[in-house]
Parts: structure tokens; C-alpha cells; sequence
């Protein structure tokens, strides 16, 4: 494992079996904002090895807060959320400066983000829990994404950080097929994640089947946040369909009685599909999904 925290990098000795000896040093980077910790983690679900980006909120190592757990919230693509330099075209989420913010100013409680990394030749089969004919993957390995979530990630997770328990401080996202992915997971298992991030979902994969499946689905999450822009797709026939396809999720989503304490739901007019663009909507989201429904403690924190 090594750190990088405000652009610097901090070694740390401890390693485990998961993680690659010897250490690794990140280059300095002036894009990150608080404390991230990386560790290169290799999976037994998909026998591969990736890294998993653990970003930490203000004070965690302070002494006052040594016996207090945090919310989690797991987010795919990890490569693109918190580092302009690993994210896809350069553009990241800004994941770490958003949340910092927003606990600063109070709208959400402290938490810990992780960051999932994609495996970038293999990310479209990992993500794809149905066959395809567009994109074309006859042998897709979705259907093992759930079981590398949760017998894999969480634990590893869970034993290094001080993660609080249950679906109300539990969340899981991503955009695209890794929003697609993170849709068929809470649905896989139920209960587990209280907290779900949808954005830009690529719901059309295999004849719209996970649609078909939402349709009867009833154990959601308590917090669900849906997001699409209006020219995802390029094209104006499939710009509205893609849209058409959110709405019908939405629909789903309303009859197993998720009202608007519990769902958002934002078409961005004009919006294309891209990391930008998830970026904007963030903030909304993180505020929505982990906001206290009543007041927080106030916490002193460093400017």
C-alpha cells in the first residue's frame, strides 16, 4: 500500500497477503485532495489484479476519532474519480474535492470512498452480467461481479478501515455498465446497500433485461439517486430512447414505493456521456444519498 496526500506521497510499511511486495511509490499529483490510500489488490473472483483507491475524510487518524466507524461508499471505475492523471481523457469526478466539501460545510456526515478500478481489457465482461450482441461479449463474467463485491472488496475493506455496519451507511455506484453492474448487484442482494448511484445506466445491454427484472423487484435501497443526460447517445433516435429507458426504471422504482425522500431522478438537458458531466451531478448526489436527515455534531476541522 502507499499514500498520496495533498500531492505527497507517505510510504507505509504494513502489507498483506492481497497486496504486491515490495512497495510501490506514487508520483507526486497535485489533483487529490485530503488523504488517498491505494492498495493493489488482486481478486480470486476474476483472478486479476487491480487497485483499489480508498480516499479518507478529514481527521480519521485524529486521536478523537479512533474507535468511530464511517458510511462507505464503493464506486466503480476508481480510475476516474479522484486523479486526472489515471482518469479517462483526463477528466476525473473530483470525487475527493466534492466530499471533502461537503463534510466541511456539513451536508454529509465524514465517510470513506472506494474507489473500485475497472479491468480496463476485461471491464465490459466484468461488467456485463448478460450475454451482448452490442457490445458484442458472448462470454460475460457479471454474473461473478456481486461475489467480488462481497466476499472479496468489503472484507478487505473492512478489516483495514473502521467501517460502520448496515444498508444506511452502505453505498455503491458507478456510471455507465459500471452503473449497470451496481444496479443488478443491490438487486443480487438485497438489503446490503442502503445508498445506489445510477449514472448515465446502460440499460439497453441485452434487449433491456435488466429492466425486465427491476420490474418485479421490490427490496430497493433506502436512497436511490438516477441520472441520464439528453445527447448520451449521439444520435436523436437513441438520445430518446436511452431517456425512455431511465424513465421506465424510474417507473419501477415508484411502484415499489420509493417517493421522492427516497429517489431523485435528474435528466440533464443538453448533457452528453462522459466523466464531465458525472462530475457536475455529483455534488447533488453525494448530498443526497448521505445527507443527515437530521442535524450533524459540530466537528472542528482545519482550513
Amino acid at each position: 500500500m502507499f499514500v498520496v496526500s495533498h500531492g505527497r506521497t507517505l510510504p507505509r510499511l504494513h502489507f498483506t497477503m492481497e497486496e504486491v511486495t515490495p512497495p510501490q511509490a506514487a508520483p507526486p499529483n497535485q489533483s487529490i485532495t485530503g488523504e488517498l490510500r491505494l492498495h493493489e489488490f488482486r481478486s480470486r473472483v476474476f483472478r486479476n489484479t487491480r487497485m483499489l483507491r480508498v480516499w479518507l475524510p478529514p481527521r480519521y487518524d485524529a486521536s478523537e476519532n479512533a474507535a468511530r466507524p464511517y458510511p462507505v461508499f464503493y464506486l466503480n471505475d476508481g480510475q476516474n474519480l479522484f486523479d486526472r492523471a489515471t482518469a479517462f481523457a483526463g477528466v476525473e469526478w473530483q470525487v475527493d474535492e466534492t466530499a471533502d466539501r461537503l463534510i466541511r460545510q456539513e451536508v454529509i456526515p465524514p465517510l470513506i470512498i472506494v474507489g473500485i478500478d475497472n479491468a480496463q481489457n476485461d471491464r465490459i465482461k466484468e461488467f456485463l452480467p448478460y450475454r451482448s450482441f452490442h457490445p458484442p461479449v458472448l462470454r460475460p463474467q457479471g454474473k461473478r461481479y456481486p461475489d467480488f463485491l462481497m466476499s472479496e472488496v468489503i472484507p478487505f475493506v473492512s478489516e483495514r478501515y473502521r467501517i460502520d455496519r448496515g444498508p444506511e451507511n452502505t453505498g455503491l455506484g458507478g456510471s455507465s455498465l459500471g452503473a449497470l453492474i451496481s444496479l443488478y448487484t443491490v438487486m443480487e442482494h438485497p438489503g446490503v446497500f442502503g445508498r445506489l448511484l445510477l449514472e448515465s445506466p446502460s440499460l439497453f445491454i441485452s434487449n433491456r433485461r435488466i429492466l425486465k427484472y427491476s420490474r418485479a423487484f421490490r427490496q430497493w435501497p433506502e436512497r436511490v439517486f438516477l441520472a441520464m443526460g439528453t445527447r448520451e447517445a449521439g444520435r436523436e433516435d437513441k438520445d430518446r430512447q436511452v431517456v425512455e429507458d431511465v424513465r421506465e426504471l424510474e417507473k419501477s422504482l415508484r411502484r415499489a414505493g420509493l417517493d421522492d425522500s427516497r429517489l431523485l431522478v435528474r435528466i440533464a438537458e443538453g448533457a452528453s456521456h462522459n466523466e464531465g458531466e458525472w462530475a457536475k451531478r455529483f455534488p447533488e448526489a453525494l448530498s443526497f444519498l448521505f445527507e443527515s436527515r437530521t442535524p450533524l455534531p459540530h466537528r472542528d476541522m482545519p482550513r
